[in-house]
Parts: structure tokens; C-alpha cells; sequence
């Protein structure tokens, strides 16, 4: 089969800086994808890289957008490099969607739309007043960023925090690798202390990503170590890094970002075979990109966690921009 091929490349502001331990991200930056089949059937797919986070560069995608002829073939979109996740999520994913019938398409959607979010806190103290209006969209799951200030400074936002939370909430701290060994433990053993204490009726679910990539062996230790569950991000961006942290023994939580995994048809087959415990999650996506990282999530999810797509508010309305894209076409 061979498909016209058609890329836009797109910047979204987000409505307020997104602040990780990573630093302050002010714009997303991706590629828009359109293949067209044979009989005029149109197939949508994105590129939302985040070099920092594992993935290509966005001048890498680019680069190789550019260099493919007008028409593509299927023989093309699965032979896409390891080295270029997030192309490979793109074109696979505007495949699949050209390729499937409209019925299974709304089997999938239907199954997607039917999760629990996790509403993504702002870091800091502005999570203290920011958390009401998720909760009142109906966000049972919070994330909150540490990692990003003093750790006596954010254990302080966090007793808070956790005192104001409604009961029966749960809550993520993500460090995105942010954390050095002793502050993990710091942070694992005052979790733990909660539930001993039983102090507060919130649930700490997991602390994300608490140690650099580098350091997959001290994760692996404090996860045998303490109650308070540990989850990979970071150290399990692409399907190669999640395939490599499972043969090292990891059997904790995985934060899948289908975006920047890589190819689709592999992940379904690695977590099809291995029957890991996933959370997926967002790479601050439009709906294109966001639609089939869910249909995955529909497929692949287990244990009932929340999907980590709670980020609607850092974004203005999708549909003007969209148009405004494509409207030379």
C-alpha cells in the first residue's frame, strides 16, 4: 500500500510554565502527520518528541520528515530506526487509524474514554490552591512535582497538602529523577510513616522516577525497601529502556508515555508478554497523539490505575489552532 504523505510542524504556549526538575518548559513543539491512502482514506498521526526526556530531538523528526518522498509505503512507516521513538509512534499510529474500520475505531474510543484521570498539580505551593478546581472537574488522582525546590521546603507544601486533600484522594509525587539517595529515603520513610500513623486518609500511590536514570540499581533497592510503591519514568521512556529495566528485575510500576515509547505493534507485544504494571501517560500531546496513546492504554492497562492525561488546563482550545495549521491544504 502507498500513502501521500503530508507533515506540519506546530508550537502550542502552555498556558503556565510546566517547572520539573528538568527545568521550565514554556513551549510544546511537535509535528502533525496525515497519510492518505490509495482510496482517499486519511490517517492522522503526531510527532511530540522530548529530547530530555529520552526521546529524538524535534530537528531529528524533522530531518527525517523531510528526507521521505511524497508517497510512503507500509514497508517505510516499519522500518523507522529505534533511534527515532517518537517518529516511530507517529507514523505507526497514522497507520493504524487509516487502516482500521470504523467500528473497532469506536470500540476503542468507547473502552479509552471510560478511565480515571490523574490531574497533574502544578510544583510548589501553587498545587495548594490549584488541586480544588480539578477536584471539582472530577480528578479523584493527583500528581504533584518534588524535587524542583528545598526538600524541607516541599515536605512542608506536602504536610499541607496532604492534610487538605479530601479523603480517600490519591496522590503521585513525581521527582523526574530530581531526588539524591538520602532525600529519597526521606521522602519514602515520611510516606510510610503516614500510613503507620494513619494520620490522613489520603493514599500516597507511588513516588515517581525518585533517583536519575543512573542510578537504577539504588531505585531498585528502595523499592524493596519501603511500602511506598516506586514507579519508572524516566529510566523507562523507550520500549528498549522499559525492556532493559525489566530484564535488571524491575516488577514495580512502569509510566509508559506512548508518544515517545516507539513503536505501538512492539509495545502491545512486550506488555502482552510480560503483563507488567503500567501507568500511561501524557507527553503533552494534542488529541491526535493523545486518542491513540489511550487506545493503547484501553488495550494494555492493568491493576485499575489511574491514566496520567490530566493536563487539559495547561493548554488553550485545540480546535482554532488545528484548523489554523491546516488550512493551506
Amino acid at each position: 500500500m502507498t500513502y501521500r504523505f503530508q507533515f506540519r510542524p506546530y508550537r502550542r504556549r502552555f498556558l503556565r510554565s510546566l517547572t520539573t526538575n528538568h527545568g521550565k518548559w514554556d513551549i510544546r513543539e511537535g509535528i502533525i502527520l496525515r497519510l492518505t491512502d490509495e482510496s482517499g482514506k486519511l490517517g492522522w498521526g503526531e510527532i511530540a518528541p522530548i529530547s530530555w526526556f529520552g526521546s529524538e530531538t524535534l530537528e531529528q523528526a524533522l530531518d527525517f520528515c523531510r528526507q521521505l518522498p511524497e508517497e510512503i509505503t507500509d514497508e517505510i512507516i516499519f522500518s523507522i530506526p529505534d533511534k527515532l521513538p517518537a517518529c516511530q509512534f507517529g507514523f505507526e499510529s497514522a497507520w493504524e487509524q487509516g487502516s482500521k474500520g470504523a467500528e473497532e475505531k469506536n470500540l476503542n474510543l468507547s473502552s479509552a474514554l471510560s478511565f480515571s484521570y490523574s490531574g497533574l498539580l502544578p510544583s510548589g505551593e501553587a498545587a495548594l490552591n490549584q488541586w480544588e478546581t480539578l477536584w471539582q472537574q472530577g480528578y479523584r488522582t493527583f500528581k504533584w512535582k518534588i524535587g524542583v525546590d528545598a526538600i524541607a521546603d516541599e515536605l512542608k507544601i506536602f504536610e499541607s497538602l496532604i492534610h487538605t486533600l479530601p479523603a480517600f484522594t490519591k496522590l503521585r509525587l513525581d521527582a523526574n529523577g530530581g531526588l539524591t539517595y538520602e532525600e529519597a529515603n526521606l521522602w519514602l520513610r515520611t510516606c510510610d510513616n503516614l500510613k503507620v500513623n494513619g494520620t490522613v486518609s489520603i493514599e500516597i500511590e507511588f513516588i515517581e522516577q525518585p533517583l536519575p536514570v543512573e542510578q537504577f540499581q539504588g531505585m531498585l533497592e528502595l523499592s524493596r525497601s519501603y511500602e511506598t510503591a516506586i514507579a519508572l519514568d524516566e529510566s523507562v521512556a523507550t520500549l528498549g529502556q522499559l525492556a532493559t529495566c525489566y530484564q535488571q528485575g524491575w516488577r514495580g510500576i512502569f509510566v509508559i508515555k506512548p508518544g515517545i515509547a516507539g513503536s505501538p505493534s512492539h509495545l502491545r507485544k512486550f506488555c502482552h508478554q510480560h503483563q507488567i504494571d503500567t501507568v500511561f501517560s501524557s507527553v503533552f500531546e494534542t488529541a491526535i497523539a493523545r486518542l491513540a496513546a489511550l487506545k493503547l492504554a484501553a488495550e494494555l492497562s492493568r491493576n485499575n490505575r489511574a491514566i496520567g492525561f490530566g493536563i487539559d488546563h495547561f493548554f488553550e482550545q485545540e480546535e482554532t489552532w488545528f484548523q489554523t495549521l491546516w488550512n493551506d491544504l
